[in-house]
């Protein structure tokens, strides 16, 4: 991604950028290292979800930078900022709003409620809200998508690595897709080797998973164009971009 990203700024002219570091370190949340290898390729958010805590840096971290966000949902004491507002390079306001889903996930607040409580605060600070949902099920996305529908410009589901082909303009003008899908190694399960998974599926211990190094890649994204003076989405479009290595798209 480091050697992707700057090109396709410049290609779809985007305004903005959130990348979900989730997985971005080795497989499990994020580090400071990490971080600052993805602003510096041209992230302008990081938002997370389940794993935000697997690294014993990441309370320092998510104090320390505000463009780091972790999962609103949840407890109040958690360190760092679960949305934040920011300033785009043509001066416009962006909110972003990241929620952990409930269903087949580890416990937590309501979404929906610290959802609509968040958009509430910001919506007259903001030319466009985005929500990064990061959760299992493909219902509760879609609900939290309905739910919120006129109020954000996008919700945008992660969690589960597979790109989605829902990609849609809700009736009240809010973007929406189930999951934005994986950046890292291809012909992998979900960015593991596969010859891990399919032992653990066999034997059914515990096994430690590895992300493969070297080999084809693949970056997945949204791309959402918004209407000026509306918090409406105009268009929403997948991305997904084959390398033939994976240090292209790490």
């Amino acid at each position: 991604m480091r050697n992707s990203l700057p090109g396709l700024r410049d290609e779809y002219n985007a305004d903005f950028v959130i990348v979900n570091g989730e997985n971005a370190a080795a497989g499990y949340g994020v580090t400071a290292g990490v971080v600052t290898e993805l602003m510096d390729a041209g992230a302008d958010c990081i938002t997370t979800g389940n794993h935000v805590w697997a690294h014993r840096e990441a309370g320092d971290l998510l104090e320390r930078n505000d463009k780091v966000l972790r999962p609103a949902n949840y407890p109040p004491d958690s360190p760092g900022l679960g949305a934040n507002v920011y300033r785009t390079q043509g001066d416009q306001k962006v909110g972003v709003i990241n929620l952990l889903g409930r269903v087949f996930m580890d416990a937590a607040d309501c979404p929906f409620r610290v959802g609509r409580g968040l958009v509430e605060q910001v919506a007259d600070d903001c030319d466009a809200i985005l929500v990064d949902f990061h959760a299992e099920a493909t219902s509760e996305k879609a609900a939290m998508a309905f739910y919120l529908d006129g109020l954000v410009t996008a919700v945008m589901g992660t969690h589960t690595h597979v790109q989605t082909a829902d990609e849609q303009i809700l009736p009240k003008g809010t973007a929406f897709i189930s999951d934005v899908g994986m950046t890292g190694p291809a012909g992998t399960i979900i960015g593991v080797k596969p010859e891990i998974v399919i032992r653990r599926f066999l034997s059914g211990m515990p096994v430690r998973f590895e992300v493969p190094k070297g080999g084809p890649a693949m970056l997945s994204a949204v791309l959402i164009e918004t209407i000026p003076g509306a918090i409406y989405a105009n268009a929403i479009r997948r991305l997904q971009i084959l390398t033939d290595s994976a240090d292209e798209v790490s």
